[in-house]
């Protein structure tokens, strides 16, 4: 343990899941709003006293220690976004959460996600990475509703996926390596292993797709929760490990385009925001690709920002589903007047995602797009500016379709006061940073270089003010294009439930009948063997015997051979012996025959396997 100023220095992930463990004793009542309050700002202190090179080791074996607390400036800005939002949230369930085992299941996902940051080793990230897979699942699960059941098994499959992925690069690296420090990987299998495990975490597209089929489908608290850990976590850990690597960069363009296309298609609220973080988190993929020193800063500045308007946006959501029990915007409409606050906090929190400047957004997004066009990457700034466009569209539609389209029929009130104070405060954030981004290019991980960017320059506003001005005509224009339908859209998960549906059937049907036939088989010759063993003279005449009544059989051989008839009544005399009877006499020649059939077969097994008998 270090001590700052006096102050004990823990891993706030302790905080948070040791507060887990202590619910339990504060009931359901006024005691268990206080202690939440108590260990949200708890949680917040603990993060604010940290510093850089602080650190907190615990030794496992010789030679082999686990480090639950790392702190630098890539782990310090996740921990005060993880604290600041994870506050946010656990005040945003104080009156809508009844379980306790709900509220339990977010503090400990809290707690891994702070964990996985300030771990500064692959083995304690291990750890935290599978409590984030578990507790995050009970999120799922806690809504209680079939497809909620059903989504919660697709999303843990994926999961063990991609852990068992993690578990096995950690052991290679470490084997090649002999080192567990969390950073770059050698080129390899475990390279690959640990690429497709952040890969799944971190939504690379072929590996998306339990996001959008789970996310809509959590609890409203639980949504809040999921948008921000797993894809930060990820992102966190793949600019620790994947740093520059040119292959990731443009898999972060393909994450932005393939997001923002599919949220355009959506209905359901939640699984049009859940389509934007694939889209959004694009981007930090393709800043963590260009490697540079902007494009890193470029990435975490847009980690800290989205975390802030993408946990509001389905704040504000969750508040709509909340009032009105509707979730799809053909159901929605005229709420602007009935939840005014949460109308405006929601327009903030489109703003920012859109990257309208004076927004928080605005702010990251231009440093990742820089960052790019520093590299000379034309083909990625195009899709990146793509997205942009993309996703104005997208919040204009939602924003119309849930707050501005008539609907006369449509009953709601504003969202309990816990709710509103949440969403306000992070609606203030988001603000705050796009008028003032100086508080964040403070905490960046290279603040000297993010001081030199301006991200008001006079010809990158005015570019971003026109493209977006365009495409808000062309909404108002093609507005009947963009309207909300209930079709089904198909993402690459209709292909994997097709052929783990084809992988059950194969398993259920011709596998089944294989074994089956083999077990069958094999309790035939079992059967054989035995009935020869209690008497092999009668048994071998009986062989034998069938065999001359086969050969005979045939109706060549039956006109060639009149004494077929003779052949069968021997077979019925024989068969009316039984072989447990002793053999009075047996020709010696028979006898020898055996006793050399037994021993070839004892030779042939001694040879093959190199029997050694003492």
């Amino acid at each position: 343990m270090i001590d700052i100023g006096g102050i004990p220095s823990v891993p706030p992930a302790f905080i948070y899941l040791i507060g887990a463990a202590l619910l339990l004793l504060f009931g359901q009542g006024k005691a268990r709003k206080i202690y939440l309050i108590a260990l949200a700002v708890l949680g917040l202190a603990a993060v604010a006293v940290l510093t850089p090179q602080t650190s907190w080791v615990f030794p496992v074996l010789q030679g082999l220690e686990l480090t639950f607390l790392e702190v630098d400036n890539f782990s310090l800005i996740m921990g005060y976004i993880f604290a600041i939002i994870g506050a946010a949230a656990i005040i945003y369930s104080l009156d809508i959460v009844k379980e306790n085992g709900e509220l339990i299941c977010g503090l400990l996902y809290l707690g891994s996600a702070m964990g996985a940051v300030f771990a500064g080793d692959f083995f304690t990230l291990y750890i935290f990475w599978e409590i984030m897979a578990f507790s995050s699942l009970g999120l799922i699960w806690y809504n209680r509703t079939e497809r909620a059941t059903n989504a919660g098994m697709r999303y843990i499959l994926f999961h063990l996926f991609g852990g068992c992925a993690l578990l096995g690069g950690i052991i290679i690296h470490y084997m090649n390596t002999g080192s567990i420090a969390v950073g770059p990987v050698e080129t390899g299998i475990g390279y690959f292993l640990l690429l497709i495990s952040i890969g799944v975490n971190t939504a690379f597209i072929a590996l998306h797709t339990w996001l959008p089929d789970s996310y809509p489908k959590a609890t409203l608290v639980g949504a809040v929760f999921m948008c921000v850990f797993t894809t930060k976590t990820g992102v966190y850990v793949l600019a620790r490990t994947y740093s520059g690597v040119e292959a990731v960069a443009y898999m972060g363009g393909l994450m932005c385009l393939y997001g923002v296309a599919f949220a355009l298609l959506q209905n359901d609220v939640r699984k049009l925001l859940s389509y934007h973080i694939v889209s959004q988190v694009g981007y930090m993929v393709a800043a963590i690709g260009v490697g540079t020193y902007i494009g890193i800063n470029g990435g975490f500045a847009h980690i800290f920002n989205h975390i802030l308007y993408k946990a509001l946006l389905f704040m504000c959501m969750g508040a709509v589903i909340y009032s009105t029990g509707r979730h799809n915007l053909t159901e929605l409409g005229g709420l602007a007047k009935k939840m005014p606050v949460t109308m405006i906090t929601c327009m903030i929190a489109a703003f920012s995602i859109s990257g309208v400047p004076g927004f928080n957004g605005y702010v990251s997004k231009g440093m990742v797009i820089h960052a790019v066009e520093l590299e000379g990457m034309h083909l990625l700034t195009i899709v990146l500016m793509l997205g942009s466009v993309g996703t104005f569209l997208s919040f204009l539609k939602l924003t119309y379709f849930t707050f501005f389209k008539k609907n006369d029929v449509i009953q709601a009130k504003e969202a309990p006061l816990p709710m509103l104070i949440a969403m306000s405060a992070v609606a203030f954030l988001c603000v705050a940073i796009g008028v003032y981004p100086k508080m964040l290019y403070a905490i960046l991980p290279y603040p000297a270089v993010a001081s030199h960017y301006h991200a008001y320059g006079l010809a990158h506003t005015i570019g971003t003010l026109e493209l977006l001005m365009m495409t808000a005509v062309g909404f108002v224009v093609l507005l009947a294009v963009f309207s909300p339908h209930e079709r089904i859209t198909y993402d690459l998960d209709t292909l994997y439930r097709k052929a783990g549906r084809g992988f059950i059937w194969l398993c259920e049907q011709p596998l089944v009948t294989v074994t089956d036939g083999m077990d069958k088989g094999l309790r035939k010759v079992a059967d054989y063997i035995v009935w020869f063993s209690r008497n092999p003279a009668t048994a071998s005449k009986i062989l034998a015997a069938k065999a001359m009544v086969a050969m005979a059989g045939s109706a060549v051989m039956r006109t060639l051979n009149p004494g077929y008839i003779q052949y069968e009544q021997d077979l019925a005399k024989l068969k009316q012996m039984h072989v447990d009877e002793p053999v009075q006499r047996v020709a010696i020649g028979t006898g020898v025959l055996l006793a050399l059939l037994l021993f070839i077969l004892y030779l042939v097994i001694y040879l093959t396997h190199g029997v050694v008998w003492i």
